[in-house]
């Protein structure tokens, strides 16, 4: 009884959510804007490299654009848990929903789900279009790309807790983190090149983010055919230690922002 109460919970919130698109075009329309433009320009940009250097460039052409697609995982499934709280923020609505039974982790749960169903509505339109436009197929990378956007999420949604108890702590000051903090990460995440590339001091820093073992792995898929299982799990152990780290700092600043009032007057 009390798991499919809080499964009633979180779809409520869920719920919430999902209404505000049922008659809203541009909110819709905005989920895959800026998708499936990232994905147009770098097409064309891969497409120049393909035509000038040919067949050498024509494989890395195609991992530029694998990287750009990837990436997008990662940012939309952060932006699409930030934003989704901040929908809260912005209509002065955090304090009722926590007039009601709703548990702090049901609140993430909820975010989390809003985030996988906005990453999928803005990124799947990119993919089909790189497939229709360039003849690039993401999924060619076989089964393994499911774990590609598992460990790109999971990235995503542990940035995105950070972000949300630094909301918490600081109010409207810390919002604009929502939208720039992961393209912060993106030099250390190796979308675009391998991890060698970066000067020595730096390599251990980029190993640090999970999203620099996920993309070394697509590039072994893509370039090699084979499978780096090291790199993923290597990223997926990072995740939990990143996820790990970023609820307990979101329970801590939801406490501190109960105690002191916040969650009824943040974002005034």
């Amino acid at each position: 009884m009390s798991g499919a109460s809080s499964a009633r919970r979180v779809w409520g919130l869920m719920y919430r959510h999902l209404a505000l698109y049922r008659r809203s075009w541009p909110r819709l329309l905005e989920l895959a804007y800026w998708p499936v433009l990232q994905m147009v320009v770098w097409g064309f940009v891969t497409a120049y490299l393909a035509g000038v250097q040919n067949n050498v460039a024509s494989v890395a052409a195609g991992v530029l654009l694998g990287g750009v697609l990837l990436w997008e995982v990662a940012i939309r499934s952060q932006m699409g848990f930030a934003i989704s709280f901040l929908e809260e923020v912005w209509s002065r609505n955090l304090g009722h929903v926590f007039v009601s039974p709703l548990r702090p982790m049901e609140l993430v749960a909820g975010l989390v789900a809003m985030s996988v169903l906005r990453m999928l509505a803005g990124v799947l339109p990119a993919i089909g279009l790189a497939w229709v436009l360039y003849g690039f197929g993401l999924w060619t990378v076989g089964p393994v790309i499911v774990l590609f956007f598992a460990g790109l999420m999971m990235m995503g949604w542990a940035v995105a807790l950070g972000v949300t108890a630094l909301i918490l702590r600081h109010g409207a000051g810390a919002e604009p983190l929502a939208w720039s903090v992961l393209f912060g990460l993106t030099p250390f995440a190796a979308v675009f090149y391998p991890v060698s590339v970066l000067p020595g001091w730096l390599q251990p820093i980029a190993l640090m983010v999970p999203a620099a073992h996920v993309f070394e792995g697509m590039r072994g898929v893509l370039l090699e055919g084979t499978i780096a299982w090291g790199h993923l799990a290597a990223a997926f152990g990072l995740n939990l230690v990143w996820l790990a780290g970023a609820v307990a700092l979101f329970l801590r600043q939801f406490q501190a922002a109960r105690e002191r009032g916040a969650l009824l007057s943040i974002g005034e």
